[in-house]
């Protein structure tokens, strides 16, 4: 790497920290109008009945209420990912525990009702696009889609695959009407099988994928589901015998009412915002849905004589990214953390950034195919500083104050550059040797003499990640992202109340 190779290097380092270290998403400012459309107005496109067919063939040969309750569920998807991930943080609730629990988080009656069937509501979590398709094509096209789900299940007793046994009852209610009930109404088994062979002719569905597929074209089940607390727990409205299928009304039925779930699924952008005032000051949460994007969002911001909050959180099932982020202002200065991850590819960035009278400082780091990148930066009256660490073994260092400026940088080989007011160094394993600029005996004492090889910037060790404070995934210092693999969660960017990963 020549002199001007190094000096270009460590000026893409700045670069790199300016923009990893971009503010955080916040939400909470975003207009909407509760009911309105913008942007886009009209109606999504329609889909044909062999589009619908590909849709609904992971749920049609479930029971009529767990059909019921995934069509509606299918319609939050955003409330579906942080149920999961609720549920993946309360393993230990069972029975009227975790019904009792569940009651109190903010879901949809759908969505609860799917925390008593954990590996439905994952299928649904790890599959958003998918989920997020058949929700919006059960809004606007609910009759068709019902049909569509009749048509795969005559498909599959003709091919032999849907019949009675000891787990569910299958009856021809009409020409056109297939029922399926549990046997034992108050246990419920969830059907296991292959949508791409199950109704006797190949059947692709796009955006959906389990590891759980049985081989065969044949019904397999798991271990069932007690539903009996459901029925009898007066606790709970929303279980699972309050869930039905009109099937010639082409509709689901929850609490004998038609139930369409989510209203905001016509097209345009839609959403609502409610803002509250009191003596000690103001807050407003708001949400909003554009279906030409898929994207979700909400936020909520609180302001009060001693500052502002704001939070914000959103989901986009088309590209599979979840984002988050949060802020607060007072006297004393400012901090705001980011986070965003996209299971489809792996790429993970967050960052969290401060500012008071002294100055401001901050870090940040990113992921992606297995090499992890981290900044940290800071800003004094002295000057300023920021660093660079990657897991492949490179790192940097830039500063610049009263006296000049330098920089520095290690390759994952060993290589060390640096450069001062113009001086540029390289050490390649044969010594520090001078590439660039005024010779070190021909320069006045007044010059920037610290930046000299024998500096520590200069050799190129910088500052070191650090393990707290600053770090992005610290839970120190008001960071709040925690570990890595709660990032790679993504638990509050999925939406809900906490609002995959």
């Amino acid at each position: 790497m020549t002199g001007t190779s190094a000096k270009r290097f460590v000026s893409v380092a700045l670069s790199c920290i300016l923009i990893i270290t971009a503010g955080p998403i916040d939400l909470s400012s975003q207009e909407s109008s509760s009911g309105g459309s913008a942007g886009n107005p009209g109606q999504a496109a329609r889909l044909s009945a062999d589009e619908l067919q590909q849709l609904v063939a992971p749920i049609a040969l479930y029971p009529d209420a767990l059909v019921a309750q995934v069509l509606g569920a299918a319609t939050f998807p955003d409330q579906v990912s942080s149920a999961d991930n609720w549920l993946q943080q309360n393993k230990k609730l069972t029975g009227t525990a975790l019904m009792q629990a569940v009651d109190k988080e903010p879901w949809d009656p759908s969505v609860k009702a799917l925390t008593q069937f954990p590996s439905i509501l994952e299928n649904l979590a790890k599959n958003l696009s998918w989920t997020s398709a058949l929700g919006e094509a059960y809004h606007i096209q609910a009759a068709d889609v019902m049909s569509a789900v009749q048509t795969l299940r005559a498909k599959a007793t003709t091919a032999g695959n849907l019949k009675s046994g000891s787990q569910i009852t299958v009856v021809q209610q009409s020409p056109d009407v297939i029922v399926i009930q549990p046997m034992n109404p108050q246990v419920v088994y969830v059907p296991q099988y292959n949508p791409t062979v199950v109704y006797g002719a190949p059947v692709q569905t796009p955006g959906y994928s389990t590891a759980d597929v049985v081989a065969t074209g044949l019904l397999a089940f798991g271990v069932g589901i007690a539903v009996g607390a459901a029925i009898n727990n007066s606790c709970c409205g929303w279980g699972y015998s309050y869930w039905n299928c009109n099937w010639h009304g082409g509709a689901v039925v929850y609490r004998s009412n038609v139930y369409y779930g989510n209203n905001a699924w016509h097209g345009g952008v839609y959403g609502s915002s409610v803002t509250g005032y009191g003596p000690y000051g103001a807050a407003r949460v708001g949400t909003a849905y554009n279906p030409s994007t898929g994207t979700y969002a909400r936020g909520a911001t609180v302001a009060t004589p001693y500052g502002t909050r704001s939070a914000g959180q959103a989901y986009n099932p088309s590209t599979g990214t979840y984002a988050r982020g949060t802020s607060a202002t007072g006297p004393n200065g400012a901090a705001a953390v980011g986070q965003a991850y996209n299971p489809n590819t792996g790429a993970y960035g967050a960052t969290r950034q401060t500012s008071n009278a002294y100055g401001n400082s901050g870090s940040s780091v990113v992921s992606k195919g297995g090499e992890t990148a981290y900044t940290q930066h800071q800003t004094t009256a002295q000057g300023s500083v920021g660093t660079v660490q990657t897991s492949s073994g490179g790192r940097g260092v830039a500063a610049s104050g009263a006296g000049g400026n330098a920089g520095a940088i290690e390759t994952a080989g060993g290589n060390k550059y640096a450069a001062a007011n113009g001086n540029v160094y390289k050490n390649t394993g044969s010594g520090w040797q001078q590439t660039q600029g005024t010779p070190s005996n021909q320069r006045s004492a007044s010059n920037y003499s610290s930046a000299s090889p024998s500096n520590s910037a200069a050799r190129g060790w910088g500052q070191q990640e650090r393990t707290s404070g600053a770090s992005a995934f610290s839970g120190a210092g008001g960071s709040g992202w925690q570990s890595r693999a709660e990032s790679a969660r993504g638990s509050a960017s999925r939406g809900g109340g906490r609002g995959r990963r």
